[in-house]
């Protein structure tokens, strides 16, 4: 598999199928997504923000432009906003697990860990054979640092839905570091950079766990980047 520089670590990008439900808005709205959409894609980040904020202002019930909000905004490491924006968008279809996910990796950021964690399982149960909600479960228990196994169940059953994603075999690798089977997570993660050769966040775990970098005196409660967006 060939990593897409432009795609954000699905531990912290909530995209996928977008969601049946009614259409809230007009032709103008829709352009200004896709103007907002290219310009994420290239990585103007502030320019389409400032493109989606009047439009949301005009068309507040347009769901799939709260949603693309929430990601620029967390692509920009404004969590709050983030989260605001992923509210909206689960008031407009709370069945939408696209804004569910949004909200939990925003409420994993900003440290709300129990919320965080409710809201990625509220994902799964909208959309059950969506490995990247599952990732997601996975990863906020792990920021929580609570029920890890719990967590390596989620990244086992991501794989199980997608076996050709190299992340989920991070994740996975991860959650068995955190349960000490170190030979399991180096396994994981060798086949996730066999998987993505070039990948420095998981290059960089195999060499901690191969005694070859140095461990952080204490974890991060935040999702990890692979790509930058």
């Amino acid at each position: 598999m060939t990593a897409n520089p432009l795609r954000a670590d699905p531990e912290l990008d909530a995209d996928g199928p977008r969601a049946p439900g009614p259409r809230a808005f007009n032709g103008r709205a829709e352009m200004a997504f896709a103007q907002a959409a290219t310009l994420f894609e290239q990585l103007e980040l502030e320019q389409a923000v400032a493109v989606l904020q009047p439009v949301l202002a005009a068309e507040p019930t347009a769901r799939e432009g709260w949603i693309l909000l929430a990601r620029l905004e967390l692509a920009l490491d404004d969590a709050k906003a983030a989260l605001d924006a992923a509210d909206r968008a689960i008031q407009l279809d709370p069945a939408d697990p696209r804004p569910l996910a949004l909200s939990s990796r925003a409420l994993t950021v900003l440290g709300r860990h129990e919320d965080a964690v409710t809201m990625a399982y509220r994902a799964v149960i909208a959309d059950p054979r969506n490995a990247l909600w599952h990732d997601r479960v996975a990863w906020a228990l792990l920021s929580a640092d609570r029920q890890i196994a719990d967590a390596e169940q989620a990244a086992r059953t991501a794989i199980g839905l997608d076996p050709t994603e190299a992340h989920y075999y991070y994740t996975h690798g991860v959650t068995l570091d955190a349960l000490g089977h170190l030979d399991q997570a180096r396994q994981a993660l060798l086949t996730s950079l066999r998987m993505e050769p070039e990948n420095p966040v998981a290059q960089h775990r195999l060499a901690m766990l191969n005694g070859e970098a140095e461990r952080p005196a204490a974890a991060k409660k935040r999702g990890w980047r692979l790509f930058k967006r």
